[in-house]
């Protein structure tokens, strides 16, 4: 049987084989080689196993995955409360609105007119939360005055809740202090969140969405015009209405400096732990037109300033021109026209004369919705938008 296996051997070569498994998958080993290789193998799975553990034991590598951890949770963190921009758009019917409010405040008739306006910007544009104008307490809201009878037009027609109180005063600057009457908006707990605006301004769009920030007791655009690039501007403030915040602003105002007025005790109060408001389309100032450098509000030098586009995407424009007067104070032409924004040289030798077109547009706008709603008390200037654009350049 040997010498036919040996036969058989001689006429059939192993190479004949390895034409049908090839080498990659087929060889020829002895059972002594191939429990050698096993053997070698295992004590190579052993030596790479020892080394695996005293890697991980390693002081160095356990730091370095200590480090990695505490970076990714870092990270993490800073996802959850990286501000976000409001919602730019809210389906009706998604929130109890009757929960937010926009709150006036008015001590006198020039801003008892100048928050008529107000709501009744925010009643055309359709915002939809609630209104309330808080005013003095000893006023009579009957048609027998014209104080009267703008705040029957504030309630019947624009929805406004009248609110009557003690107003608040503090001794200096007569222009500011009744200022601090604002800060009973902290006190309307009736409401999740109150959006404090003030009057001497034009609401341009509804600010519905700032309701939906983040949860914070306050919330403030930057004072962008001012040097101090910290201080935050009291002319929009969202606040939490709460027993616990009022209380902290009563005790502010008990202790504060005869300098310390509305915006300097909201600012050493919230400064550094409130939410910041973009001031982009919510704080523009007038002034804004007339500024040869719009680096701070835009936030950068790269962006270009079009006086067009940037109107067009505010929400809130503020009257800030000193030393013009506001628009509901009268101005003469020359002291309009010593303080209006020039027209600028094109490189075609043109004129661009958009800032100041704008510029002049805001203010006959609202002083022609003020005597559209029977509110002026004296006459538009005679001049009209045209002349003066076009008129004695300066």
């Amino acid at each position: 049987m040997a010498a036919q296996w040996k036969t058989i051997a001689d006429h059939i070569p192993l190479r004949k084989f390895t034409s049908v498994f090839p080498e990659s998958t087929w060889s020829y080993r002895s059972v002594a080689a191939t429990e050698s290789v096993t053997e070698d193998q295992h004590h190579s799975h052993k030596s790479i196993l020892h080394r695996f553990h005293a890697a991980l034991s390693s002081r160095i590598i356990w730091k370095c995955l200590l480090v990695l951890t505490l970076v990714l949770i870092l990270f993490d963190l800073s996802n959850r409360f990286a501000q976000e921009d409001p919602p730019s758009h809210i389906e009706a019917g998604e929130l109890d609105w009757s929960q937010f409010a926009y709150c006036q405040y008015v001590t006198n008739e020039d801003y008892l007119r100048n928050s008529v306006m107000i709501f009744e910007s925010l009643h055309r544009l359709g915002s939809q939360a609630s209104r309330v104008m808080m005013y003095p307490h000893d006023w009579n809201v009957d048609a027998s005055t014209h104080r009267g009878q703008l705040l029957t037009k504030a309630r019947d027609e624009y929805s406004v809740e009248l609110q009557p109180i003690e107003v608040q005063r503090a001794a200096g600057d007569p222009t500011w202090a009744e200022s601090f009457t604002k800060l009973l908006a902290f006190n309307q707990t009736q409401y999740k969140r109150v959006l404090s605006l003030d009057s001497d301004a034009t609401a341009l769009q509804s600010m519905d969405e700032l309701f939906l920030l983040p949860p914070a007791p306050v919330a403030m655009p930057r004072a962008y015009w001012l040097e101090n690039e910290s201080t935050l501007s009291s002319q929009v403030v969202l606040v939490e209405p709460s027993v616990l915040q009022m209380d902290r602003l009563i005790d502010a105002l008990k202790h504060r400096k005869n300098s310390d007025y509305d915006m300097e005790l909201i600012n050493n109060l919230y400064g550094k732990d409130c939410i910041i408001i973009p001031h982009r389309r919510y704080d523009l100032l007038t002034g804004e037109f007339r500024s040869k450098d719009h680096r701070s509000y835009l936030g950068s030098s790269e962006e270009l300033w079009d006086p067009e586009y940037h109107y067009s995407e505010a929400k809130y424009l503020h009257f800030s021109d000193w030393p013009l007067p506001k628009p509901w104070r009268h101005a003469d032409a020359k002291q309009k026209e010593d303080i209006a924004p020039a027209c600028e040289n094109r490189v075609d030798d043109s004129k661009d004369c958009r800032n100041r077109e704008k510029w002049f547009y805001v203010y006959d706008e609202f002083h022609d919705r003020r005597q559209v709603s029977n509110m002026e008390t004296y006459d538009l200037a005679s001049v009209t938008i045209g002349q003066r654009v076009c008129n004695n350049h300066p």
